[in-house]
């Protein structure tokens, strides 16, 4: 699915052809995602099934909690206390690590409140909120009279009374609401006005100087209103909106539309490194990688409250303890590079080479099937990288001998022997292929696009050959800041000298060397 791009600093927030990845589906309604910076799994709401689920990429989408009190919006304090917008009851509440739960605004001037819808948390702690009628709707909510006769805005300092921050009658239906980066402004938006209005933070936390940032977010052609709202580090807007999100700058202009299959009801960031955005979308659930990412968040540096240990949300280097490595599985990749006919087989075209030979002596292919095959039982991620051309190596530059010899030799032909991969290693249902024209799995790639989206910050990194795509491969990830594992027995290259003088020397600076085994062991 291609995004639409209307001015070019949409490109800098995201790749216009950024794969929309389905996580999770078959629910009745999903909304309220948020991301936990410690534990790196995603909560979300199903408001008609009255059920809450979190996802992550090893277990997938499992239920939590049954009745949720048809929640919807949800987001976390500096204490990670998760906060709650709560339909069924009318109420914000206020859920401890320990289980406790509390109650934080359920009544206004003595009426109950409409039905909390969004929330967000400001750096002094206030909590503001939106509070529509949805939940007093049927499906939505529980159907039943409202008190109050108006839908607002409130400013929460938790221990105290919601005070109203809006005019009572400006909007319709008040939904999502996010602030700048600085925490100088706040946006609301109206869902049934299909617009999003701007207010000016006071020192006192109290809102003024009202006034529409956007406006016509509908469309008669599509589905899809205001709905949820955030905002990135640059102080751009992602709002739901027809076909997905919108995204408008600072000055309110609109930069591009992020496309989505179904009718999207919120975002969030989320990931080790809060680059991938995922969407409760109708009946699924979606995450798309980024390049920017949200404004930061008081929850994002990732302090528990009472009885948890204080942790960052920096992912953790692949740990070694008494020479053993561990690695988190859900945190892992692995790529299988060149390793095609081509390349490492008699009769392609590089044998003379001598690389049919090396990689024989390595028994590369067996140990890479083996150590995929353990891979994919635990939850890493395949990632076959291939070198491919078209008929005639249109596109390829002649500037080094290594492209001057592929030209001459007709090899990695799109469709021909030699570009198939070696029997034994074709990839298998859920493997990603990546295509590539140059040595590193990472030039001009879709590589990193995948490792976004799934949430992947390690890299067991295989292929043919060592001193080449493999080594730049590890370097370059290592630049990009990706933890780089490279089992020496899982790759090969033209003759044992040029593999050594490889792996005992320019990988050990920016990678973990090891063997496949190590890798099988450490993942569990």
């Amino acid at each position: 699915m291609t995004h639409v791009t209307l001015r070019s600093e949409f490109e800098t927030l995201i790749d216009p052809y950024a794969p929309v990845a389905q996580i999770g589906t078959g629910f009745d309604f999903t909304e309220g995602p948020i991301w936990h910076p410690v534990d790196h799994y995603l909560l979300f709401s199903d408001m008609p099934a009255d059920v809450r689920r979190r996802w992550d990429a090893r277990r997938g989408v499992v239920e939590v909690k049954r009745p949720s009190n048809k929640c919807n919006g949800m987001t976390y304090d500096a204490e990670l206390n998760l906060i709650v917008c709560e339909h069924a009851t009318s109420s914000l509440v206020r859920e401890r690590p320990d289980g406790r739960r509390e109650v934080l605004a359920s009544h206004f001037g003595g009426q109950e409140l409409n039905s909390p819808n969004d929330v967000c948390v400001h750096s002094s702690g206030a909590i503001y909120f939106s509070d529509p009628w949805y939940g007093r709707m049927p499906v939505y909510g529980v159907e039943r009279p409202r008190q109050l006769g108006f839908q607002g805005v409130y400013r929460l300092v938790p221990g105290s009374e919601p005070k109203l921050v809006v005019e009572r009658n400006l909007f319709d239906q008040p939904n999502g609401l996010c602030f700048s980066p600085d925490e100088r402004l706040l946006y609301v938006n109206d869902t049934v006005q299909a617009l999003v209005r701007v207010f000016d933070v006071n020192g006192d936390g109290s809102l003024a100087n009202a006034r529409v940032f956007a406006s016509g977010i509908k469309s008669e052609l599509e589905p899809g209103l205001p709905d949820g709202m955030k905002c990135d580090q640059h102080g751009n807007v992602w709002v739901t909106a027809p076909g997905g999100i919108w995204v408008y700058s600072p000055r309110g202009e609109l930069l591009g539309k992020v496309r989505v299959p179904e009718l999207v009801a919120n975002l969030a960031w989320g990931g080790p490194d809060f680059r991938t955005l995922y969407l409760t979308a109708t009946r699924s659930v979606y995450a798309i990688p980024t390049k920017a990412g949200p404004r930061h968040e008081p929850y994002m540096s990732g302090r528990r409250s009472s009885g948890g240990a204080t942790s960052s949300s920096a992912p953790a280097a692949p740990i070694l303890a008494e020479g053993e490595l561990r690695l988190d599985p859900q945190r892992c990749a692995m790529i299988i590079q060149d390793l095609q006919n081509d390349v490492i087989m008699d009769g392609g075209a590089f044998a003379e080479s001598g690389a049919p030979g090396h990689a024989k002596q390595q028994h590369v292919v067996e140990n890479v099937r083996r150590l995929a095959e353990a891979a994919r039982a635990r939850g890493v991620v395949i990632i076959h990288v291939w070198f491919v051309v078209e008929p005639g190596a249109p596109g390829v530059t002649l500037n080094a001998p290594l492209f001057e010899g592929l030209v001459d030799s007709k090899a990695m032909v799109r469709g021909s022997w030699g570009a198939a991969p070696v029997s034994g290693l074709e990839p298998r249902p859920g493997d990603f292929v990546v295509e590539k024209m140059r040595m590193s799995a990472w030039e001009g790639t879709r590589l990193e696009t995948i490792l976004k989206a799934t949430g992947r910050d390690m890299i067991i990194n295989t292929g043919a050959w060592t001193n080449m795509s493999v080594e730049h491969t590890a370097r370059t990830g290592a630049d990009k800041g990706y933890f780089m594992i490279v089992p020496e027995d899982c790759c090969s290259t033209m003759n044992a000298d040029w593999h050594h003088a490889s792996i005992n020397f320019a990988m050990q600076n920016v990678a973990v060397v090891t063997r496949a085994d190590t890798v099988i062991r450490a993942l569990g």
